[in-house]
């Protein structure tokens, strides 16, 4: 585990790194144990400061979910929340819509120089 808070670059392009990397990783603090999301440079609420990169297991469920329609494509938009506790939004690839509480896997994804997360359904639906 690295520290973010002694990293020459800050926790936002430390997130980008992993990902181009392939890694999806995600902050914990090291004297609570709790799991941030989106990375930061102290814990909200407390402000520890001891917060480390680790993976994530990439695992969770939908939070929330709408369908964006639009003129050339219809696409959707999910609050997922981790296995670990943080919650995040991205897509659901490979279905338009699912019920709350679908369990999803993450998945990294590139477009040119960008790296990102989308989740696709884990098993029968």
């Amino acid at each position: 585990m690295t520290s973010t808070a002694t990293s020459g670059n800050g926790p936002q392009a430390q997130y980008r790194e992993h990902l181009r990397a392939g890694r999806f990783m995600i902050q914990r603090s090291r004297s609570t144990g709790r799991y941030i999301f989106y990375p930061r440079v102290a814990v909200p609420e407390t402000g520890e400061t001891d917060l480390a990169w680790v993976a994530a297991a990439g695992t969770g469920i939908v939070h929330a979910i709408t369908v964006n329609r639009g003129r050339d494509e219809d696409y959707n938009v999910a609050i997922v929340e981790l296995d670990e506790g943080p919650r995040l939004m991205s897509r659901i690839d490979g279905v338009e819509n699912v019920a709350i509480g679908t369990r999803v896997k993450a998945r990294i994804v590139s477009e040119g120089d960008e790296a990102f997360i989308v989740f696709d359904v884990l098993g029968e639906q």
